[in-house]
């Protein structure tokens, strides 16, 4: 079986230590992810140049929920469906709020507010792809 693609095409790396993709005013230093290419966001700035970077590997669980219910369409869940914990992280550099999947196996019991959580990669179903796509998603750091 091949390895599985990228879910999102240009939005992390997942060679060695995968890290999330986005980008830095060149001005005013804010940060932005998804990648920012247009007008830079921060009201004080209207520059227009950008530089891609990749964003802190770790941060702070700031808040986290449980998914115990199957997510309508587009979605595409494992069969049969199990829940899944999702998690807002506070990346560490940037101190801005990044949402994901927490990693396969881990729970809502094992998380708490302020642990320090890290970025991994996993794949996840999709019908056109019978190895599924890679997403990133946080894992208790160890």
């Amino acid at each position: 079986m091949s390895e599985p693609a990228p879910l999102l095409e240009g939005w992390f790396t997942t060679a060695g230590r995968p890290a999330l993709i986005g980008s830095r005013c060149s001005a005013c230093g804010s940060y932005y992810f998804p990648k920012l290419d247009t007008l830079c966001r921060n009201p004080a700035c209207d520059s227009m140049q950008f530089e891609t970077v990749e964003l802190s590997r770790t941060g702070k669980l700031w808040s986290y929920t449980n998914a115990g219910y199957q997510p309508p369409q587009p979605y595409v869940a494992a069969e049969p469906f199990a829940p899944f914990a999702i998690a807002a992280v506070e990346l560490e550099r940037e101190r801005m709020i990044v949402l994901g999947q927490v990693a396969q196996g881990v729970g809502v019991e094992a998380l708490r507010a302020g642990m320090a959580m890290e970025l991994i990669v996993e794949p996840v179903p999709d019908a056109s792809a019978p190895e599924g796509r890679l997403v990133w998603k946080w894992k208790p750091a160890a």
